[in-house]
């Protein structure tokens, strides 16, 4: 058991590459964290951390241990908790991670509604836009919205949900701008879109049915968030192309018009992506609870 836990604290200094930052996470002292790795790197036989006064730095022994503490350490605390679901309702913090437009547009009734169901879990939400390492860093998912990731043997990638995209401009906007009768006429439209790594520049493909139309739509505002393009759309800046369930609030109040509601993108893909398949229960339960909400009509 002490083993174990010098590695735990050996994985979390390796991971921040900090004793002070390590000590505040594992609320313990420094001198005895210290003292901790010295004793580990002792009765390993091997130096396993370069220390410094700035900074400390693994050793090419200390990067092959830390790789394979990592999993070791993780799966320790999940049968532990798993043992501990048992007799109790989950815990624990379950730390996620998610573009906020998603978040804004979905995930608030589901947390709500979530949080109500498991009242003892904790949550730790990251909503910016940077890639998180979902080996190093403390998440339990990622959640992401389009391709999942090229095939890692260290990622895995849970589908949720297809969302449709559909095209919406406000009437301010409609009023002045020219005919808008068939796809092929959003060729002479403004629009408001966010970057796609599917697709080269300002080349869309519509769909009605078995028809396809692929067009060349002139993009003024290119924008990495479709929030801030639904707020340009309704301000009569141009067209933005969004899936039902952002624009909602702004079609209900008439700020938004859907425009070729016969037409439509191809929908985007949603998935989870977790590191391990070996989760903690507050990780499984969020999984499951999003597939089945996320499932349902909009």
């Amino acid at each position: 058991m002490e083993m174990l836990t010098y590695m735990r604290q050996f994985v979390e200094v390796a991971k921040v590459k900090s004793f002070r930052a390590a000590a505040l996470t594992l609320d313990m002292p420094i001198s005895t964290l210290s003292r901790h790795i010295s004793d580990l790197e002792k009765a390993i036989g091997l130096r396993l951390l370069n220390r410094s006064t700035r900074r400390v730095e693994l050793t090419d022994a200390g990067t092959v241990y830390f790789q394979r503490c990592q999993s070791i350490v993780a799966e320790a605390m999940i049968a532990h908790e798993a043992l501990r679901d048992v007799a109790h309702r989950p815990t624990g913090t379950l730390r996620v991670s998610m573009p906020v437009d998603l978040a804004i547009g979905h995930f608030g009734p589901i947390l709500r509604d979530f949080s109500k169901a498991y009242p003892l879990i904790d949550f730790d939400l990251d909503l910016t836009p940077r890639r998180i390492d979902l080996q190093t860093e403390a998440f339990d998912l990622a959640i992401r919205i389009g391709p999942p990731p090229v095939a890692s043997a260290t990622l895995i990638a849970r589908p949720i949900v297809e969302l449709p995209r559909y095209l919406y401009a406000a009437p301010l906007y409609l009023k002045g701008a020219p005919s808008l009768k068939h796809a092929k006429d959003l060729a002479h439209h403004v629009f408001c879109t966010v970057p796609s790594s599917s697709q080269q520049g300002d080349l869309k493909v519509f769909y009605r049915g078995d028809e396809t139309v692929e067009i060349k739509v002139p993009t003024r505002f290119t924008v990495n968030s479709v929030g801030m393009a639904r707020v340009l759309a309704t301000m009569g800046m141009g067209i933005a192309i969004m899936h039902a369930e952002l624009a909602r609030d702004e079609v209900a109040l008439g700020r938004l018009h859907r425009v070729l509601p016969e037409w439509s993108m191809a929908p985007l893909q949603v998935h989870v992506i977790t590191a391990t398949r070996l989760l903690p229960a507050r990780a499984r339960l969020f999984i499951d609870f999003l597939k089945e909400r996320m499932a349902e009509p909009l």
